[in-house]
């Protein structure tokens, strides 16, 4: 690799780092162009010769989120009874904790919105689309019966319910939850659920 790509490839990784402190830090709408070129030390315009646009920028960084929130559910599979039952709580407990712990960065995974006519990069379907694993595979256990279709949907409505309770809980006005009250309700809906389909099953 020649100085100059190297050093084009340094400046990327700063740029999304620093895009990813400031979301932490600001929000989504505090992700200024001009404010990065400044930290890391490029001309405004050099911003797009590192990137293609802002969209691109927020999905590295919304990628490097989920590979963290990968490792924090892997470690929640690893964490306790290997019942599938209770992986799954654990899963939505663990994913409820990274939320709380990264909450702009968290929410900045579901408030970026690319134009209608731009299609979403493979690598970025990827990055979302196998964090369901962590839902399926402990479900396929639960309900053998299920064909991979319908295994499918009913990971994406467990992470819908999840998702809602988090949002809601972590909202900072009146329908907030105190977290270690969330993480009861939580568990509780889980089981509530898993109990409900399997009894549907039989």
């Amino acid at each position: 690799m020649t100085k100059a790509l190297e050093r084009r490839a340094k400046l990327r990784t700063d740029l999304i780092q620093a895009a990813e402190r400031m979301i932490a830090e600001r929000g989504l709408a505090g992700l200024k162009t001009r404010d990065l070129a400044r930290e890391i030390g490029c001309a405004n315009g050099a911003v797009y010769n590192l990137v293609a646009d802002v969209d691109e920028l927020v999905l590295r960084v919304g990628s490097r989120t989920l590979h963290r929130l990968d490792e924090a559910l892997s470690a929640a599979e690893r964490a306790g009874e290997p019942s599938p039952q209770e992986t799954l709580v654990r899963i939505a407990i663990a994913y409820c904790d990274f939320a709380a712990e990264n909450l702009e960065l968290w929410r900045a995974l579901f408030e970026h919105r690319m134009a209608a006519d731009k299609i979403l990069p493979d690598w970025s379907v990827d990055d979302q689309l196998q964090l369901f694993r962590h839902i399926y595979h402990p479900l396929a256990l639960l309900l053998p019966k299920r064909s991979q279709e319908e295994l499918g949907i009913t990971a994406r409505s467990l992470f819908s319910a999840v998702h809602g309770m988090v949002a809601l809980g972590l909202e900072q006005k009146l329908v907030a939850v105190p977290l270690p009250a969330l993480r009861k309700e939580i568990a509780n809906l889980v089981r509530a659920m898993i109990d409900g389909l399997i009894a549907r099953a039989e």
